[in-house]
């Protein structure tokens, strides 16, 4: 998947988030966000996946071939990980990754994605007993192994230890490639691998 952003602006209220964005988010790249804390970037992220609507300019979807997607369609194809987004915390996680499959194809068996995000031992646990950091585990395999070719990341290692920032290390090498890629993050250790850095400060009024 291309994302083509042509003169985009998203404002709430009478303040503008960000404005006059062109840019081409190609399939196979890699590109982080950056900025202050506040200063946009999981609204531009959210845009990006089709979750919030911009105010001006346009958005494009399109494949390798040029054809474009129906937007209402494109979230099929992307996959999202940020800290705000909620897990299902009545359900296993087992549960929630067969619900999650009836939307979006998996790559791989549920028991086998468990097992790689070390989470194998609690996969018939209620999420609500999860502690935070095997929530963002949780979170980054259900990104990460849906069968999607765009995936977005917001601050991918919020509550992860060592061991979890070596698994999303892992996660990036191992399955992302021929993916678009966007990491919003301030932290260089969570975007060091990207392509291309944009500032949101430079979209800026």
């Amino acid at each position: 998947m291309h994302i083509r952003l042509s003169n985009t602006g998203k404002r709430f209220n009478r303040e503008w988030i960000f404005r006059g964005l062109d840019y081409h988010f190609k399939q196979g790249q890699t590109y982080a966000i950056t900025g202050a804390n506040g200063s946009g970037k999981s609204t531009l992220l959210q845009v990006l996946s089709g979750a919030l609507m911009h105010s001006e300019g346009s958005i494009d979807f399109t494949d390798d071939n040029s054809k474009k997607f129906d937007p209402s369609n494109a979230h099929k194809n992307i996959s999202i990980a940020a800290p705000y987004l909620e897990l299902i915390e009545e359900m296993t996680a087992v549960e929630f990754l067969q619900f999650h499959a009836a939307f979006k194809k998996l790559i791989k068996p549920v028991d086998d994605i468990l097992q790689e995000v070390n989470l194998q031992n609690a996969s018939n646990k209620q999420i609500r007993y999860y502690s935070s950091g095997m929530k963002q585990r949780l979170k980054l395999a259900q990104a990460f192994f849906s069968d999607t070719t765009a995936l977005l990341l917001d601050e991918p290692t919020t509550n992860l230890d060592e061991a979890g920032i070596q698994l999303y290390k892992s996660l990036i090498s191992s399955y992302t490639t021929n993916r678009l890629v966007i990491v919003c993050s301030n932290d260089r250790n969570e975007y060091d691998f990207c392509g291309e850095v944009i500032k949101i400060e430079d979209h800026k009024l």
